[in-house]
């Protein structure tokens, strides 16, 4: 089940990089490993947004305001905040095996916990089974940079975080188009809780599939280190590493640090967006939910045929710097666009515009974390791909707060100028940061040597 990556040359016993570069192999079983991880990510990621996505029907449901909805999504980004640390270090002491078990258990868990919901006046359970999916997003978001480290060659690394990040966006893109099928606008109480019930049943099922799949299939890593930077860091003594010191050292990082704002600017911008999408959509367009449904999940397939293209792109060219700022003026571009076509009365405009616009800011989520694994070689990516995702969820609860309290006072187009404005400082900084190519650099120093 293996296959030899690259002409290792002819290793000198005395040298370790010679003794590295001979046991660079890839495992077959990395795209199982890759496949089932986004599987159970996009199981999360759907429960994430389930509610959102058909936000003026669980509001009439449970009988609780729109905001009380928007915050079963913001709960996602809350818990994750303090958490990173904690679940970060874990990652690095016990690895990915642990990690991966603890996020598809409190997923399936979660799931099964929002069965218990079904009647208007159970709203707190279904806050109690969101957060814990929320726990399970915890040991999933910084996964994506560390499975394509630990499992991948040198030459694909970047395409394998993007397909890793891929699950998560196609788990957003069924949040959005699956609920208002599932679970027409009727007036009727009982049946809307037999409609919600299919729903929950479901995610709950496949949700503890995945759970079993990964107790059976999921390893910790390959035999062999699939390239010479990560047999470099195999080969390192665990007494030269602290993780203290590593996160300390991110954070003396200026490169690293402007890229973990500007980073939180634009994901913190696209949880704003598609949390309160339904409440935009239906406000210029009563009645639509699930074409509202379909132009979110229009953002996120773009989104992932740009993540795709970005990832594809990055491992041919090695151009991070010039590729995030390109991405990043067309998001600025996109969100402009969308901003002033919304209320044209035309949905079709609205499917194009917000189209353009996923493609370039979910295609921006693997850029990000790909980019910061380069500034911040040989430290974990696990860690550095947390920190990105905790300014991702400050800003993401910043703005769906301030998007929402501007939309209601001054209409839709001011709470979208706002996130425009946001974008604009995002490009600016991003012109700021060096492409200091640490990972690039240690691949090419082990080559010669």
């Amino acid at each position: 089940g293996m296959v030899l990556q690259e002409p290792a040359g002819t290793p000198s016993p005395s040298t370790a990089a010679g003794d590295a570069a001979a046991e660079v192999r890839l495992s077959r079983l990395r795209w199982v490993v890759l496949l089932l991880f986004s599987s159970y990510s996009l199981c999360n990621a759907f429960q994430w947004i389930q509610y959102g996505s058909i936000n003026n029907v669980f509001a009439r449901f449970y009988d609780v305001s729109a905001f009380a909805i928007d915050w079963l999504s913001m709960s996602y980004m809350l818990i994750y905040i303090p958490l990173l640390f904690p679940v970060a270090w874990l990652l690095d002491k016990r690895g990915l095996r642990l990690i991966a078990l603890a996020g598809s258990a409190l997923n399936a868990l979660g799931a099964w916990v929002k069965l218990g919901s079904l009647k208007p006046h159970l709203f707190p359970v279904t806050v109690l089974g969101q957060v814990i999916c929320g726990l399970a997003q915890v040991f999933i978001l910084g996964m994506p940079s560390r499975i394509a480290s630990v499992w991948f060659g040198s030459h694909e690394v970047s395409t394998a975080c993007s397909i890793a990040v891929f699950g998560n966006q196609l788990g957003i893109a069924a949040g959005f188009l699956v609920p208002p099928v599932l679970i027409p606008n009727v007036e009727d109480v009982e049946k809307l809780a037999y409609h919600i019930s299919i729903m929950f049943f479901m995610t709950a099922g496949v949700a503890s599939a995945l759970f079993i799949l990964v107790i059976i299939v999921f390893k910790e890593k390959p035999p062999n280190p699939p390239s010479r930077a990560q047999a470099s860091i195999q080969s390192r003594p665990t007494a030269d590493y602290s993780y203290v010191q590593s996160i300390l050292r991110l954070l003396r990082n200026a490169n690293f640090l402007l890229l973990m704002v500007t980073y939180g600017l634009n994901v913190g911008c696209f949880y704003a967006l598609s949390t309160l999408l339904n409440r935009m959509v239906i406000h210029h367009y009563p009645g639509e939910e699930v074409n509202a449904g379909r132009i979110g999940l229009t953002i996120v397939l773009s989104g992932m045929v740009g993540a795709l293209l970005s990832g594809i792109w990055l491992d041919k060219t090695k151009t991070y710097k010039q590729t995030t700022l390109v991405v990043y003026i067309m998001s600025l571009v996109g969100m402009i666009v969308y901003t002033f076509t919304l209320s044209l009365g035309h949905l079709w405009v609205v499917f194009v515009t917000a189209g353009l616009l996923g493609f370039f800011m979910t295609g921006y989520l693997p850029l990000g974390f790909e980019f910061a694994a380069e500034l911040t070689y040989p430290e974990s990516e696990g860690t550095s791909s947390g920190l990105l995702n905790v300014s991702a969820q400050i800003f993401g609860i910043a703005f769906t707060i301030g998007q929402g309290q501007i939309m209601d006072r001054f209409g839709t187009k001011a709470g979208n100028l706002l996130l425009c404005s946001v974008l604009f400082l995002g490009t600016v900084m991003t012109t700021f940061i060096k492409a200091d190519l640490r990972r690039q650099q240690a691949n090419l120093e082990n080559e010669q040597t």
